[in-house]
This record gives structure tokens, sequence and C-alpha cells, in this order.
């Protein structure tokens, strides 16, 4: 019996060596794709900026074209003022010229969102990705408001019948009422859009982090595009205020109806009565639930096939 014991004892101990051995060389192989990971992020980064780039700017041309009639409407709606007619004649006034500004904004805009997003979750605990997504949408809303801005001016006043095309309202804008002409409302329209980019991609980001979750698979571009639609939608709701306040401010060109945001809402309350405030909630609410559905379901199904196009190595990597 004392060979076969001797006989174990070498057996456990050559296993328990080569137990060593291995994890010796899994550390090892785990500190190699430490440094790999660490020397690629900047590749990394130039990745989801330069996808986020494509994507955003194929949804925001595909969202606006699609559901500009409805936004021409809930202009028309918001800057009559008392009990004014709404002009349903052309409704694709503008169109062109708006999407010259739509593709840069929505571009820079996802563009800015994805990188500030990823580094923002490796930043902050998981249970506070909510303010990280928040946070990066508002970078987002911001960075893109150098472009949004002009564009969304250029928009209403062709959308309300004051110039013919956008070249002319450019020229006629700037003449008149200098470069600041194209930034009217700019701080009305951050009040909104800062606020409404941030809260609608934390509610999507988070209803799909939670879906994801309950499901223990990958959404489908259906589901996306359902829960972009209900973000957008309750967003859409939630702000109609600061709309109608940005609409005023941006239309009222020269005459400087208004002071600043402040006499806006003053003016509109006592003349018209706080109801007014809400005015267009119907048409908004429409075209960004769908335009939400449209925006986020063409978003990631354009983030999805970049992903597929990348090389081999870099697709193990992938990123939600």
């Amino acid at each position: 019996m004392a060979p076969l014991t001797l006989g174990v004892d070498a057996k456990t101990s050559s296993d328990v060596s080569n137990w060593k051995m291995q994890n010796l060389q899994l550390e090892t192989k785990k500190l190699v794709a430490s440094v790999s990971m660490g020397e690629e992020k900047p590749f990394d980064f130039f990745r989801i900026l330069f996808e986020g780039v494509i994507a955003g700017g194929t949804a925001g041309v595909v969202v606006e074209t699609a559901l500009y009639p409805i936004d021409t409407i809930k202009t028309r709606l918001q800057a009559v003022r008392g009990g004014g007619k709404i002009n349903f004649k052309g409704l694709y006034s503008g169109l062109a010229g708006n999407l010259a500004g739509v593709l840069p904004a929505s571009a820079l805009f996802v563009g800015v969102y994805e990188p500030t997003k990823q580094k923002l979750l490796q930043i902050f605990p998981e249970n506070l990705s909510a303010a990280a997504h928040l946070t990066a949408g508002a970078i987002g809303g911001f960075a893109a408001s150098l472009v949004r801005v002009p564009t969304e001016v250029v928009k209403q006043r062709l959308q309300t019948g004051q110039f013919a095309s956008a070249p002319d309202a450019v020229r006629l804008i700037a003449s008149k009422e200098g470069f600041k002409g194209l930034y009217a409302g700019y701080g009305s329209f951050l009040l909104r859009d800062l606020p409404f980019d941030a809260i609608q991609f934390c509610i999507y980001e988070q209803l799909r982090i939670g879906y994801k979750a309950a499901a223990r698979r990958d959404l489908n571009d259906p589901e996306n595009a359902i829960i972009g639609a209900f973000a957008g939608a309750i967003t859409g709701a939630i702000t109609t205020p600061l709309d109608v306040i940005k609409t005023r401010l941006m239309v009222q060109g020269s005459a400087n109806q208004y002071k600043g945001i402040f006499d806006c809402v003053q003016t509109i309350v006592r003349e018209e009565g706080p109801p007014a405030l809400l005015k267009g909630i119907g048409p908004r609410v429409m075209w960004i639930g769908i335009g939400g559905s449209i925006f986020f379901g063409v978003l990631e199904s354009t983030k999805r096939m970049l992903a597929e196009r990348r090389p081999v190595h870099d697709q193990n990597s992938k990123e939600d």
C-alpha cells in the first residue's frame, strides 16, 4: 500500500504544480490583454466617434424627411397668436435647407454622445448609469446646438412663410438682424433641448437596459423602435411649454415682441392664458413619438450594420 500512497502523493503534487502553472499563464494573458486594451483605447474612441457620426447623420435625415409636414403644422400652431387660422399649404417648405443642417447636427450629436456615454459609464458606478446617460445627452445636445440653432431659425421662418428659400432666409436675416439673428432664441433653445436630449436618451437607454436584462438577449429593431417612441412621446409632452417659448422667440424676427424668455412667458400667459404654453402638444407628441421610433430604430440598425463591417478582432470587443 505504501508505493500506492507515494504514487498518489506524487500525482497530487504534479496536479498542484500544473494548476499553479496554468494560473500563472492565465494571469500573464490577462496582463497582456489589459495592456493591449489600453493601447487600443484611442482607436476605439475614434471608431465609436466615426460610427456615431454615420449612424446619427443617417437617422437624423430619415426622420426629418419623414415627419417634416407634422413639424411644420406644429410650428404654425405655436407661432399664430390668438385665434388666427393655420395655413396647411407648403408643408415641405424649407426641407432641403433644413436637411443641410440636420445632417451635420445629428451626426455631431451622436458622434459626441456615444464616446462620452462610453467614457462616463466606465467612470460612474453601475447604479449611476442614468446619470451617465443624462450627462452625455446634455453634452451632445450642447455640441449640436451650434448647428441646430441656425438651422432651426431658418426652418421656422420658412415654415411660417417669412422667406421663399433657405439662402434668401440666411442672407436677409444676416443683413437685417446681424449674425446674432441666426442664433435668435439660443437661450430658450438650450433651455428646451438640453433637458430634452438628456431626458429622452436617458429614458431610452434605461428602458433598453431593463428590457435586455429581463429578456436576457439583445433587442431587435422593432423593440428599439417601440422604446424610442415611448421615450420620445413622454419627453415631447414634458418639454412642450419650453418648445412654445423657443418658437415664439425664434420667429419674432426684428419686431422684438419679447425681450427675453421670462418676458415671453409673461406675455403669453397674460394675453393668451396658460393653456397657450401647451399649443401644438398634440402634433409635437405625435411627431416626436413617431420620430423617436424612426430615429432610434434607424440609429441602432445602422450601428449594428457598421459593427458587422468591423474586422473580426474588433467585433469581439463590441460595445452596447
